[in-house]
């Protein structure tokens, strides 16, 4: 039953995914019109996130700002159906421009290891495309809740035969990412993740405290891999389908430290600095700052927008 289930899933994203851009640009702007109409949680979030990340912005700019997170924010989640089920190597094509793919390549010949940080900006699921299109991938992922859903995962983003391995984070993730480093290996992790609480260490993300995840600056100092920034840009294109630019950059210097706050701040540091080229396309619908430091005395800054939605 899960399985059809999954299959049932699969083929509802398809027959979406398979509309023409613009019908899916325009599904994207409708949704983003409705989040912002009814207040729903996407759009209570980012607009909270707004006022928490840039306080220098006036109301106007910080209301441009929250129209534009939610658009692109929808657009992108259309996109990715598209994505998820159209050939990989067809989607490539949406890449127009590529800039610091000398230093994957490096690292890989290096035969360190090397770990792919990719934030929560522009179109991750493309990067994953076209990093599993360049290497075998090993993919750090929180596991969906639902049976149905980890199924339908394992199918879309499984891309070419034996290039990508899915490694849930829980049981034996860290052995099993170690042992891929080790080896000379790729793993890719989204960095900004909110980890559970006891697994991290709060570090400034714009000028915020967030607790951070220190596995990756953990794997770093214990293998010796190359840490290096990715993602993939949206960028503006000459027809009706999305353009992107691939870049690819080194890690901001401390990353690896021993000490993992120095190692947390760095790897902040360098999620803030790929968020600031474009923060509209940054997933600020995301409650990035809701476990606060213990000794702090603040409240979770998104407390009464849980309590709006129970009403």
């Amino acid at each position: 039953m899960k399985r059809m289930l999954g299959n049932l899933l699969y083929l509802m994203a398809w027959i979406a995914g398979h509309l023409p851009w613009r019908c899916l640009h325009a599904l994207g702007d409708g949704l983003a019109w409705l989040w912002s109409r009814r207040d729903v949680r996407e759009s209570c979030v980012a607009r909270r996130n707004i006022e928490l990340a840039f306080p220098a912005l006036d109301q106007a700019g910080r209301d441009a700002l929250h129209r534009a997170v939610l658009r692109t924010t929808a657009r992108q989640a259309l996109e990715t159906l598209a994505l998820w089920t159209r050939p990989h190597a067809r989607n490539l094509g949406l890449i127009r421009e590529s800039h610091g793919t000398a230093l994957l390549d490096d690292a890989i010949a290096a035969g360190r290891g090397v770990i792919v940080a990719a934030p929560h900006y522009g179109n991750w699921e493309l990067l994953n495309q076209w990093l599993a299109a360049r290497t075998p991938l090993s993919i750090l992922y929180r596991p969906p809740e639902s049976a149905i859903g980890e199924a339908f995962l394992q199918r879309v983003r499984a891309g070419d035969e034996g290039r990508v391995t899915q490694v849930p984070a829980e049981g034996t993730a860290v052995r099993r990412l170690l042992r891929t480093l080790q080896a000379g290996g790729v793993v890719g992790i989204l960095p900004d993740q909110q980890p559970k609480a006891g697994e991290g260490e709060f570090a400034p993300f714009f000028g915020i405290q967030a607790l951070t995840m220190c596995l990756l600056p953990r794997l770093a100092s214990r293998t010796g891999a190359t840490v290096l920034f990715a993602y993939c840009e949206r960028i503006p294109g000459t027809g009706v389908a999305p353009a992107f630019a691939l870049r690819i950059e080194p890690a901001p210097e401390g990353i690896a430290d021993t000490d993992t706050e120095v190692g947390t701040a760095a790897l902040n540091a360098g999620v803030e600095r790929i968020a600031r080229r474009d923060p509209a396309q940054y997933q600020w619908t995301y409650k990035r700052y809701k476990l606060r430091p213990c000794d702090s005395g603040e409240a979770n800054p998104y407390c009464d927008l849980e309590r709006r939605r129970t009403k």
